[in-house]
């Protein structure tokens, strides 16, 4: 359960990084920040590529289930940052990717 945990925290910090790295930018392409910010987006950017590399299974596998994860953590981002509350609907899909990423990660089993 432990291993569980470490592995759904990283993939949420992935998922951090990775909307930092694309929300920066379009703060300063839509006029609401300085050019700047491309800074830390392109830090933020390296920082989710490396933290994805840190899975030790197949790329292709790792990559599902982060999708999975990515779309739970932008439906908080999309509650917290833009002040949108999720609909029931985005629940739901939200709920039903997730079991979908928990059915690839947890029933991998290495041979």
């Amino acid at each position: 359960m432990i291993e569980v945990s470490k592995t759904l925290g990283l993939f949420i910090a992935t998922a951090l990084f990775e909307i930092v790295g694309c929300y920066l930018p379009l703060q300063w392409l839509s006029g609401k920040g300085p050019p700047w910010l491309l800074v830390p987006a392109a830090l933020s950017l390296a920082a989710f590529v490396w933290l994805l590399s840190l899975h030790p299974t197949a790329s292709g596998r790792v990559y599902a289930t982060y999708g999975g994860v990515y779309v739970a953590t932008a439906m908080v981002w999309l509650w917290l940052t833009d002040g949108v509350r999720p609909q029931i609907t985005d629940f739901a899909g939200a709920a039903l990717i997730l079991l979908g990423a928990a059915t690839i990660a947890l029933g991998y089993r290495s041979a």
